[in-house]
């Protein structure tokens, strides 16, 4: 097998050993690799980053967890690289400044530069800090031409050839300037949204719930807002929601519920709620949490115009038959390896790099 070969495999070794986390508690299965130096410690940074990150709930962690190992396979990870040339010639470093809205939502990048054949200079976020490290260690042990080539750091960056940054739309600026001699992928604020007709089977607005709930809502692929046809009746939609009624029960989320309810109420905002979440009528992309903000449109082809315009906005569209790049319903926390976020091609980046 060539080099890149063993790393491949070492990435599928990590979704299996991933796979031991993803229930509560975890379950140690036989024939992982390197288990009995790695299943408690990872146990013991988990119980680190949930208590450092209350978003950071047994749920949203296993998650996570469970979604990089239904893509971390052999038939995956072959179908994503094929239409790619490797030939680097000269390992860059990369420089990665990752979010930490959700648990490693980094990842990706981090899989990406690895993959690309090029050195990772890793500056996490500080509200996600607990899991990648020891990940990477692991994939050091199952594949040792990888030592020398993961570095983390807390300082200011140094010494890399390229970078991808993750941050707000103000944080994009100064990446922006600060990095405008470099190759670079500067990510700034997105956010889903739905387009519903009224036309939904109660499953499709079920499986919606999941897009809008999943990890409290802070994902940029989380739905955010609704674009609804006049007269829409939300009666279906806030049945369909119920399934995730429990979540009111999460101190966290609660307290942002009881927040947003009273600004509205003293603001004297117009707003639909039935006891957990929230809905309003508002231009706007970025709701808060525990809220879904809404717009009406008159024709489909003026929806089509609106996306357009506001392409960098958007990450998804959760439709049924509107665009050819729809996501379906209850799909947006489910990409596969090839679904880039921005649609910026990484990887194509990395080997142009």
């Amino acid at each position: 097998m060539s080099n890149k070969d063993y790393i491949n495999k070492a990435f599928i070794e990590l979704g299996k050993f991933l796979n031991q986390f993803t229930t509560t508690p975890p379950q140690k299965q036989d024939g992982i690799q390197h288990n009995d130096l790695f299943f408690d410690a990872f146990k013991h940074q988990i119980k680190l980053a949930k208590e450092h990150n209350g978003w950071f709930t047994d749920s949203n962690i296993e998650y996570s967890f469970m979604s990089w190992c239904k893509i971390l396979t052999k038939n995956n990870i072959n179908h994503w690289l094929s239409k790619y040339n490797f030939n680097v010639e000269e390992p860059k470093t990369v420089a990665i400044i990752m979010a930490g809205n959700i648990p490693l939502v980094g990842f990706h990048d981090f899989l990406s530069v690895i993959i690309t054949g090029h050195n990772v200079l890793v500056k996490q976020s500080s509200n996600d800090k607990h899991l990648l490290p020891l990940l990477a260690k692991y994939l050091e042990y199952i594949e040792p031409s990888l030592k020398g080539k993961i570095s983390f750091t807390e300082e200011q960056l140094n010494n890399f050839d390229a970078v991808i940054a993750t941050g707000s739309d103000n944080t994009s600026r100064y990446f922006e300037y600060y990095f405008k001699n470099k190759p670079s992928i500067i990510r700034k604020n997105r956010n889903s949204v739905a387009v519903l007709t009224g036309n939904e089977t109660h499953e499709q607005l079920e499986a919606l719930s999941d897009d809008i709930f999943r990890y409290y809502g802070l994902g940029c692929r989380n739905v955010s807002k609704l674009f609804v046809p006049k007269d829409y009746d939300f009666e279906a939609f806030f049945k369909a929601v119920y399934k995730w009624h429990h979540v009111i029960h999460e101190a966290k989320y609660a307290n942002n519920y009881d927040y947003n309810k009273a600004v509205y109420l003293m603001s004297e905002f117009n707003m639909l709620e039935n006891g957990f979440l929230m809905i309003k009528e508002d231009q706007s992309y970025s709701s808060p949490i525990a809220t879904v903000f809404y717009e009406y449109y008159d024709s489909t082809e003026d929806l089509k115009d609106k996306l357009s315009t506001d392409t960098e906005k958007i990450q998804c569209v959760v439709a049924d038959g509107f665009l050819d790049s729809e996501v379906k319903f209850g799909q947006t926390q489910q990409p596969q390896l090839w679904d880039y976020a921005d649609n910026v091609d990484t990887v194509d980046f990395l080997l142009k790099t």
